[in-house]
């Protein structure tokens, strides 16, 4: 039971929210840290994977900020971020 879990949780990371379904989705990596985004015309998502030590957040949320018009190739409508350095959500004006 322990390793479906497991499983299930490492399935539920490599996916968008549910809202999301259907967005296209863009894998990078910037300073060495992998990142996943899924996109539509209005919203996005931003999740970063790996582990990350307590004082890297602030650069990792500053990168998670400027990755999305870099790939998105849309404005961002900063007062409506919400989340951490481990997934941002945000709209976005096309």
């Amino acid at each position: 039971m322990r390793l479906f879990t497991l499983l299930l949780l490492t399935a539920c990371a490599s996916s968008p929210m549910p809202g999301m379904a259907g967005a296209a989705k863009a894998e990078v990596t910037v300073n060495g840290r992998s990142y996943t985004l899924w996109f539509t015309d209005a919203r996005v998502e931003v999740v970063r994977h790996g582990w990350a030590s307590p004082g890297e957040h602030q650069q990792i949320r500053a990168d998670m900020i400027a990755l999305i018009p870099q790939v998105t190739g849309c404005n961002l409508d900063e007062a409506s971020l919400t989340g951490d350095s481990g997934e941002l959500r945000a709209s976005i004006r096309c």
